[in-house]
């Protein structure tokens, strides 16, 4: 513009700052995902490694000379037991540390996954979900730090778990090589599921979607090795198709064999790769599969409370549901195997399934098993209602006519409806399976009817969560958590370890009968339920004097 003197101010140009590098803020985003972490991490590293101390002082009490080992090696020789555990090496000369690899070894390798999937979930795609992570990338951090911090996370988790998996296999008076390789196989499972993780959270938009994706490699890839390792022991061609089927052929105090793992570091490898190649082909936020357009009118159940929280009760209950029915028939299939070895089992475990009802006794212990499982649920579903509290669309359904009773009460409700139905289809399905293989068509009846019978101490658990919600919303995730750990630590070691009556009294699962092993008792049942119904009651009292958005 020119002035008085006929003279033009030009504007100086702009200087736009280069982005960051790609990696940039890496060590920062590593130290403050750790932070976070402090509990979870340590939490399923301790978990692991109890997992194996436990075993490793259960077998010799289990079965005290060869003899009773001996006698125990057709349940996992059979094909369902195959189906089961895995390929069944060594098991012609059993020892306790070829037993601890050939029937547990499979489940140290299935939570290493499942702890790697929702590590790396927690850590980018609920980052992005909740807004988080947007806030992170407005700081000085480069495209690709934040999974790159989630990935190295989950390296160093792994890398810790497989050093205390083997430690205390060592401990355990196991072999040196063979226990190291079951801690290196433990580990490197879980950093390929990492790898699967890192591609699906570039895949979906939300984070269940992306944990479900995993979780669907790793179904898919347990039932692969499963029907793999059911052809033939030693395995088949298929057991080569599954990367759980890579760890179990490592053979551990048998062959053991150290190649197989360099698959395991090969998927994992190519997830990384993939991943970081996706991830630069989509914004922040968004995903690389369309999100599917909603209705264009709601249903009429979504204008109500309860409609609306059975909506978001859904998926939890779909997929809890279909998971533990699935145990539920591959353990009600186990039912033949279990009569045929009964004669020779040891005396330890004739007296856990009791000498006279075989039958009886493991239809109990498969209900209290799967009571397990859906009070896990339980704690799962309830702190949904934190996380429509945190993210603010609890306040825009308040903001409706509808109350804070109303709400919660609502989403309680379906998750007491959401755990009936868990216990009834998983016990119709186990009671079906152990029907088809005995031929005894009246244990269907029997086994839903054990599974119901488990309902009113789950519900307590419910009624638990409720008034922590209600009252101290922060202690919910711990003390939930810690409950269902109390219950199946309880419920497998009270015998084995003489545990003070006081501490078997705390698990609700104490309470019930063992039907149909033991005469069926309703008193437990209804003053169990009579709790439940105060704790709920406490808490929704709780609710409404609390403030909403409370940490």
């Amino acid at each position: 513009m020119a002035g008085t003197h006929g003279t033009t101010t030009v504007p100086r140009p702009t200087r736009v700052a280069a982005p960051p590098a790609p990696r940039t803020g890496t060590g920062t985003l590593v130290r403050f995902m750790l932070r976070r972490d402090r509990v979870k991490l340590p939490a399923w590293v301790g978990g692991l490694a109890l997992y194996v101390l436990y075993i490793g002082a259960a077998l010799p009490q289990l079965a005290p000379d060869e003899d009773d080992l001996a006698a125990v090696v057709p349940l996992l020789e059979q094909p369902v037991g195959r189906m089961f555990t895995g390929p069944a090496y060594g098991m012609d000369d059993p020892t306790y540390e070829r037993f601890f690899a050939g029937g547990y070894v499979m489940y140290l390798f299935l939570l290493a996954a499942l702890m790697s999937i929702m590590l790396v979930t927690r850590h980018t795609r609920v980052e992005e979900q909740t807004g988080r992570a947007e806030l992170v990338r407005a700081n000085v951090v480069g495209l690709h730090a934040p999974l790159t911090a989630a990935l190295v996370v989950a390296a160093i988790t792994n890398a810790l778990a497989a050093a205390a998996v083997a430690a205390v296999a060592i401990g355990n008076g196991f072999a040196v090589t063979g226990s190291v390789l079951v801690g290196c196989a433990t580990g490197l499972v879980g950093l390929a599921f990492a790898g699967v993780t890192a591609v699906t959270v570039q895949l979906s938009e939300h984070s269940r979607a992306a944990a479900g994706l995993a979780g669907a490699v790793l179904g898919a890839a347990f039932m692969l090795r499963a029907l793999g390792d059911m052809a033939a022991v030693g395995g088949s061609a298929a057991s080569w198709a599954s990367p759980l089927g890579w760890a179990s052929q490592t053979a551990p105090y048998v062959h053991d064999r150290w190649w197989p793992l360099l698959l395991l570091a090969a998927l994992a490898v190519a997830g990384v790769v993939v991943a970081f190649g996706l991830q630069g082909r989509r914004d922040l936020g968004a995903s690389l599969i369309a999100v599917r357009p909603g209705r264009p009118d709601a249903r009429p159940a979504l204008g109500t409370p309860l409609g609306l929280a059975a909506r978001l009760q859904r998926s939890a209950v779909v997929g809890w549901g279909v998971a533990v029915l699935a145990l539920g028939v591959v353990d009600g299939a186990f039912t033949q195997a279990m009569l045929d070895a009964a004669a020779d089992m040891p005396p330890v475990i004739q007296e856990m399934f009791g000498t006279e009802g075989l039958v009886d006794g493991y239809v109990a212990f498969l209900a209290v098993f799967s009571g397990y499982l859906t009070a896990a649920y339980v704690v799962f579903a309830v702190q949904s209602l934190r996380a429509e509290e945190g993210r603010g669309r609890a306040e825009a359904v308040l903001a409706t006519p509808t109350g804070r009773s109303a709400w919660a009460g609502s989403h309680l409700a379906a998750v007491a409806a959401g755990a009936f139905l868990i216990l009834l289809v998983s016990g119709v399905g186990t009671g079906v399976a152990a029907a088809g293989v005995t031929g005894e068509w009246s244990l269907v009846g029997e086994v839903a009817l054990a599974h119901l019978n488990v309902l009113p101490a789950v519900l307590l658990v419910l009624g638990l969560c409720a008034m922590l919600f209600g009252l101290v919303p922060r202690l919910l995730a711990v003390v939930g958590w810690a409950l269902v750990g109390l219950m199946v630590f309880v419920g497998n070691f009270a015998a084995l370890l003489d545990l003070p009556a006081w501490l078997t009294n705390l698990s609700p699962l104490s309470y019930p009968a063992q039907v149909p092993a033991e005469e069926f008792r309703a008193v437990p049942l209804v003053v169990l339920t009579g709790l439940a119904a105060a704790g709920v009651a406490v808490g929704l009292a709780g609710l409404r004097r609390r403030q909403i958005g409370i940490r």
